[in-house]
C-alpha cells in the first residue's frame, strides 16, 4: 500500500486536533494528593484512565507548562486535576486549561472535600461520568500526514545503533515523507556530531539552534562530569560516548532538520525536528536532563508525540502515559528474553533475513496498527509510567549563556 493510502479512525477534538487514544487524566498538583488520584484511578479500573502528577508544592514553571501540554494532547478526552489545597499549583488553574480545550474536566481540593475516602468517592464517580461522555466522541479519518511520533533510545547496545535506531530513522524518513511529523532528542547523545547535524539544517535559523543546543549540552556534561554513556552500555559492547552517539543520531534519519524546540512546545510544522531537554545554563544550571527514560518519553509526549518510540537493545519494560510507547530492540536474545515487553523485533535485518526496506515494512505495519488501536505490549501490561521533574528551560532557543559576574 501507498504510504498516502495509509489510514484509519482516531478521536475528533473540539479544537481541531486529532488523536489516537482517549484518554481520561487524573492529574494530582502535589505529592500529598497522589494516593487520592492513585486510589481513585485503581477503583475505576479502566485502561483509558490513567494517573500522573507533580510532586513539588512550591512552583516551577517547567512542571507545570509540562502538565498543561498533557491536558492539550489530543490523545486526552477529559481531565480531573486533585490537589490537597495549600500548593502553589492550585488545582482548578489546571482544569481551566482543559474547559477552554473543550475537554470534560472537574476539579477538588481534599482538603475542602473532607480527606480521603469522600474525594476517592467523589473522583470515582466524575470520572464514570466522563467515561460515559467520551463514548460520544465523533470519530474521524487520520492518515500520517496527521501523525506526530517521537524517538529515544535506553538501554543501549552494539545492535541499537546497528539495526534499532536505524529502522526508526528510516521509518522517520518516510513519515516525513509522507506530511508528517518527526521528533528526536537526546543531544547530549550527539557528542562530536555537531557538523552532521547542522549539514542537515532546513535553514539558517535551525543551523543555529542546533549549534547553539549542541554547544550548550556539552556544556553541561562537561560541568556535570558526566557524559550519557552508562555501565549498562559498555556491558553491551559500546565504548565510547563517541561510539554511543554515532548510533543514536541514526534514529533522526536522514531528512532535513526544521529546527529545535523546547519541553512542551509543540512544532510549528510537519517535519523532523529536535527536541532539547537540557536545563538551560543561566539560573542555577537547574534540573538535569533526561534523569531516566520516563522522562525523555514525557517530553516528546508533551509535544505532541501521539507514539513514542523506544530503542533498547539491553531491554527495557518502561511504558508511558498519555501515549503508547512501542519498544524496539536489535538484539536477538533480548526479544526472546523479553518477548512479553519488547514490540518489534529489528534483528533480522543483522542476520541477512530481510532487507531494510522490508524492516522498516514491517515496523510502519506495526506502528499504524497501534495508531488504530491495537495495545501496545506496554498498554497491556499496565505500564502508563510517567516522569515531570523541577527543571529551568526556557520556551524557546536562548542564544545565552550563564556569566559571572565579580562580586
Amino acid at each position: 500500500m501507498n504510504n498516502a493510502e495509509i489510514s484509519w479512525m482516531g478521536y475528533e477534538r473540539k479544537n481541531g486536533k486529532k488523536g489516537i487514544r482517549n484518554r481520561v487524566l487524573v492529574i494530582y498538583t502535589v505529592k500529598c494528593a497522589e494516593h487520592v488520584a492513585r486510589k481513585i484511578v485503581e477503583e475505576v479500573n479502566h485502561p483509558d484512565v490513567e494517573l500522573l502528577g507533580f510532586d513539588g508544592c512550591t512552583d516551577n514553571q517547567y512542571a507545570v507548562n509540562l502538565l498543561i501540554s498533557l491536558i492539550r494532547h489530543p490523545n486526552v478526552g477529559a481531565v480531573i486535576t486533585i490537589g490537597l489545597g495549600c500548593e502553589y499549583v492550585q488545582p482548578e488553574w489546571l482544569e481551566e486549561i482543559a474547559v477552554k480545550e473543550g475537554k470534560p474536566a472537574s476539579w477538588m481540593r481534599i482538603q475542602d472535600v473532607g480527606g480521603t475516602v469522600p474525594s476517592i468517592k467523589k473522583g470515582v464517580s466524575w470520572i464514570h461520568e466522563a467515561l460515559k461522555e467520551l463514548e460520544h466522541t465523533r470519530r474521524i479519518r487520520m492518515t500520517l500526514r496527521d501523525l506526530v511520533i517521537g524517538a529515544e533510545c535506553g538501554g543501549s547496545d552494539y545492535t541499537s545503533g546497528l539495526a534499532g535506531n536505524v529502522v526508526v530513522g528510516r521509518l522517520f524518513d518516510r513519515l516525513v515523507k509522507a506530511g508528517g511529523t518527526a521528533i528526536f532528542e537526546e543531544i547530549v547523545e550527539a557528542v562530536g556530531l555537531d557538523w552532521l547535524l547542522i549539514s542537515r539544517a532546513a535553514s539558517e535559523k535551525a543551523k543555529k539552534e542546533i549549534q547553539y543546543t549542541y554547544d550548550k549540552a556539552l556544556e553541561y556534561c562537561k560541568s556535570v562530569r558526566q557524559y550519557s554513556v552508562s555501565p549498562g552500555n559498555f556491558a553491551g559492547g559500546l565504548s565510547t560516548i563517541e561510539e554511543k552517539s554515532m548510533g543514536a543520531v541514526i534514529k533522526s534519519g536522514s531528512s532535513p532538520i526544521q529546527g529545535v524546540i523546547k519541553v512542551s512546545s509543540p512544532p510549528s510544522e510537519h517535519g523532523l525536528w529536535l527536541l532539547d531537554s537540557t536545563p538551560d545554563p543561566y539560573w542555577m544550571q537547574f534540573g538535569i536532563t533526561n534523569p531516566n527514560d520516563s522522562e525523555g518519553l514525557m517530553d516528546l509526549i508533551s509535544c505532541g508525540a501521539h507514539i513514542v518510540l523506544l530503542v533498547t537493545g539491553r531491554g527495557n519494560v518502561v511504558g508511558s502515559a498519555v501515549s503508547p510507547c512501542v519498544k524496539i530492540t536489535g538484539n536477538r536474545e533480548t526479544f526472546q528474553r523479553m518477548s512479553g515487553d519488547m514490540d518489534f523485533d529489528a534483528s533480522p535485518v543483522l542476520y541477512g533475513e530481510c532487507t531494510q526496506d522490508e524492516q522498516t515494512d514491517r515496523l510502519l505495519d506495526y506502528v499504524v496498527k497501534v495508531a488504530d488501536g491495537i495495545p501496545s505490549k506496554g498498554e497491556e501490561l499496565g505500564h502508563r509510567e510517567y516522569f515531570i521533574p523541577y527543571k529551568y528551560q526556557e520556551k524557546t532557543v536562548a542564544f545565552r549563556k550563564c556569566e559571572m559576574t565579580e562580586m
